[in-house]
């Protein structure tokens, strides 16, 4: 029997989070260029009640990790709810090489 394992990304490895409600000086002073770019097509596009992008690659920006609340999500299954995500971030997609996305509905 073949058992599948995931290796998780040691703790020391920094990342950063934001979140819609932050300052948006703050977003700006601490991300990442792509980290901004990501963060603000993705609020204009789903004015999201909760947005976290992460650089997961150690800072070279080919691997981004995002969670996204957002209404527009409300009744879709979660494939179409990350197709929107990722037609919404297609330029940035072809020059990345990871994206993990979750995606959920904010409680009513």
């Amino acid at each position: 029997m073949l058992a599948i394992t995931r290796r998780l990304l040691p703790a020391s490895l920094s990342t950063r989070s934001f979140y819609a409600s932050a300052i948006r000086a703050n977003l700006q002073a601490d991300a990442s260029k792509g980290e901004q770019a990501i963060y603000h097509k993705l609020t204009q596009k789903f004015s999201p009640t909760e947005l976290r992008v992460q650089d997961v690659s150690g800072g070279c920006g080919t691997f981004y990790a995002i969670v996204i609340s957002s209404s527009q999500f409300k009744g879709l299954p979660i494939v179409k709810q990350h197709r929107l995500v990722t037609d919404t971030l297609k330029a940035e997609i072809e020059g990345i090489h990871g994206l993990q996305i979750k995606t959920n509905v904010p409680p009513q």
